[in-house]
C-alpha cells in the first residue's frame, strides 16, 4: 500500500489507452490543442509552446516520457493547463491528452506504490497506481518527470539523451 494521500477529486486522462490522473486543483484549464510553436533543440517530451490567453505555456508530451507511441492529434486530444512546482516553483505547463476523461471523487480508493518489476515503465515516474471502479489509474510524478525533462535530476540528461550545460 502506498503511502501517498490521494487528492479528493482528480481529473483523469488517456494516453496510449492507460488511464492516467492528476490533482483537479492543479488544472487551471481543458484545450482543444491550440497552434503548437515547435522549439527547434528542445527535448521531445517537451518541444512545444502554446499560447493561453497572451501566456506562453510549455506543453509537454507524458507519452514521450513514459516511452508510449506519440499518436496523432484526434478529435478528442486535449492540451490540460495545469500548475504544478517544477524545482520548488509554481509553474504553468501544458500536458498533452489523448483524451479527457472525467473529474473523480477518489474517497475510499486504496492505492499502491507501483512496484518495482513487471512495469513497463520507470516505476519511478509514479507516485502511486489506483484502482477505482476496476480500472488501474496510474497517478505520474508530474515533479520529477519535468525536472528531469530540464535535465537537472541524474546528471544534467533530459529523457531523450539530451544533455544540458549551464
Amino acid at each position: 500500500m502506498s503511502t501517498m494521500a490521494l487528492p479528493e477529486r482528480v481529473l483523469t486522462f488517456e494516453l496510449d489507452g492507460e488511464i492516467f490522473a492528476i490533482d483537479a486543483q492543479s488544472v487551471r484549464e481543458i484545450l482543444e490543442v491550440p497552434c503548437i510553436t515547435r522549439v527547434p533543440g528542445a527535448p521531445a517530451f517537451a518541444n512545444g509552446l502554446i499560447n493561453v490567453r497572451g501566456a506562453i505555456v510549455p506543453l509537454a508530451d507524458l507519452a514521450v516520457a513514459f516511452g508510449m507511441a506519440r499518436a496523432t492529434q484526434g478529435q478528442d486530444t486535449r492540451a490540460i493547463v495545469i500548475e504544478t512546482e517544477v524545482e520548488g516553483e509554481p509553474t504553468i505547463l501544458g500536458i498533452l491528452a489523448d483524451k479527457v476523461l472525467d473529474v473523480t471523487a477518489m474517497e475510499g480508493v486504496t492505492v499502491a506504490d507501483a512496484p518495482p518489476v513487471g512495469m513497463r515503465w520507470r516505476a519511478d515516474f509514479i507516485r502511486a497506481i489506483a484502482r477505482p471502479r476496476g480500472q488501474f489509474v496510474i497517478f505520474p510524478d508530474l515533479e520529477l518527470i519535468f525536472a528531469e525533462s530540464l535535465g537537472r535530476v541524474g546528471g544534467g540528461a533530459a529523457l531523450d539523451g539530451t544533455v544540458f550545460v549551464n
